[in-house]
């Protein structure tokens, strides 16, 4: 009786162990991967009718052929005129605000973000 209950308990233990490594997960289909690949698969693009382009696309003109560039026909006095004007200078001072003025622009800008900063004060206890 001892030795059925043995073949009994390896019987049950062998049926637990083959449940555990089922290939039934494996063998499933996607149900929905399927329909999707099918239907790209029986997909037909409509076609295309030979004037669609037509309003969409601009028709093209190739540009106009450059000019050469011609020379000044008098350059002696176009450079003695140039050597005698007066060169402009980059470094010009600031304006000043005078009195309760203000000055407007990117130099009165400028000559505000060069001021020194104020000293903090000290608070005294």
């Amino acid at each position: 009786m001892s030795t059925i209950l043995r073949r009994t308990a390896n019987a049950a233990q062998n049926a637990s162990r083959c449940r555990l490594f089922s290939s039934s997960i494996a063998a499933r289909k996607d149900l929905v991967q399927d329909l999707y690949l099918k239907e790209i698969k029986g997909y037909k693009a409509p076609p295309v009718p030979k004037d669609a382009h037509v309003g969409v696309v601009k028709s093209y003109s190739p540009p106009g052929a450059p000019k050469a560039p011609s020379l000044p026909s008098d350059i002696a006095s176009e450079l003695t005129a140039y050597d005698a004007s007066e060169p402009t200078s980059a470094s010009q001072p600031a304006p000043q605000s005078s009195g309760g003025e203000t000055v407007s622009g990117a130099d009165a800008y400028l000559s505000f973000l060069e001021q020194d900063l104020p000293k903090p004060e000290a608070h005294h206890h």
